[in-house]
């Protein structure tokens, strides 16, 4: 099943079920008016939300439109993201001027959570001399997490399936790395696709917890990268796990796989400009020569599905001034 939120007067939005298809849709009504809602009480809400996918394909529904569209959670209770593509992570090092980061352990941080952009929302910052970039990943929203629960669990817990752009000021990012006290200012609101997919959905694309699809990005209209999310070196589960150890996640967590990133990143490209400018520096022994986004930048994520269509629809957004 696939899942989007319109935007209304409540910042929570109206919870719609789209047709696998992505035109149609059926409101779910007051019985979960928003996914915040409905992920709560996601169990005993599924014959309601499995009658209306039946309904819609056996062709009701009105036509859908990704104008009319929010985040699917508009806003949740809690944000991590991890960092699970090593590619990702040896590259930022470069660009950083890092040491190599050894943990045993997933990397996670707790991220802005009180807000998600829309697919198509204009997205506005203070300056461009911070460093504004992009970055392509999956996510995946689970239901209540008891603490303790292992990863074997955890895959039973992972209801939707979601696609983010989290947006980086990279300029910010090194000064308060420094600090040791973790992201803020470098760390502004992310942006979701438009629908939240249900791990079925997928298909043989949803694999030992990765989404196995190319993350097709487009940067002013140009093919940037289709880096594929097979390659995490832990799986969501592992992810869910992580977060759990010490404590329940409550149902609306969002969890994201940091970056997508793959090892032959010369043929399929990068999901983040400030890979490219690492990649520059390694190549050319000298300083990146690719700059960060203007205003009035462009840009285009899309997963692209096994069938050829896009199961999570697409980001496409500009960067404006405040």
């Amino acid at each position: 099943m696939r899942f989007a939120t319109f935007t209304s007067q409540s910042r929570d939005g109206r919870l719609v079920v789209i047709s696998t298809d992505g035109r149609r849709y059926l409101e779910v009504g007051d019985t979960a008016p928003n996914l915040l809602g409905a992920i709560e009480r996601w169990n005993a809400l599924m014959p309601r939300l499995s009658e209306l996918a039946d309904r819609l394909e056996q062709g009701e529904g009105d036509g859908f439109d990704p104008a009319n569209c929010a985040a699917p959670l508009p806003r949740s209770w809690q944000w991590l993201d991890g960092s699970a593509f090593s590619t990702h992570g040896e590259l930022m090092q470069v660009a950083f001027g890092l040491d190599p980061i050894k943990a045993e352990k997933p990397l996670m941080y707790q991220g802005l959570s009180d807000r998600f952009y829309g697919p198509v929302d204009d997205v506005p910052f203070p300056g461009m001399e911070h460093g504004i970039d992009f970055e392509g990943e999956y996510g995946v929203i689970v239901d209540h997490v008891p603490m303790g629960t292992d990863a074997a669990e955890a895959m039973k817990h992972i209801k939707l399936i979601v696609q983010i752009n989290d947006w980086s000021l990279r300029a910010i990012a090194p000064v308060e790395m420094k600090t040791g006290f973790g992201w803020v200012q470098a760390k502004p609101a992310c942006s979701m696709a438009p629908f939240a997919v249900t791990p079925e959905e997928l298909g043989d694309a949803w694999q030992d917890g990765r989404v196995c699809l190319d993350l097709e990005i487009d940067w002013n209209g140009k093919r940037f990268g289709a880096a594929n999310g097979r390659e995490m070196d832990v799986g969501f589960h592992d992810l869910i796990a992580h977060a759990a150890f010490t404590r329940d996640l409550v149902a609306g967590t969002i969890i994201g796989s940091g970056t997508v990133s793959n090892a032959d990143y010369a043929q399929v490209g990068s999901s983040c400009i400030s890979e490219v400018r690492a990649i520059e520096m390694i190549r050319d022994k000298g300083p990146a020569t690719t700059p960060f986004m203007a205003f009035g930048d462009t840009v285009r994520m899309a997963a692209r599905g096994l069938d050829g269509g896009l199961p999570f629809g697409a980001i496409e957004q500009k960067v404006v001034q405040v």
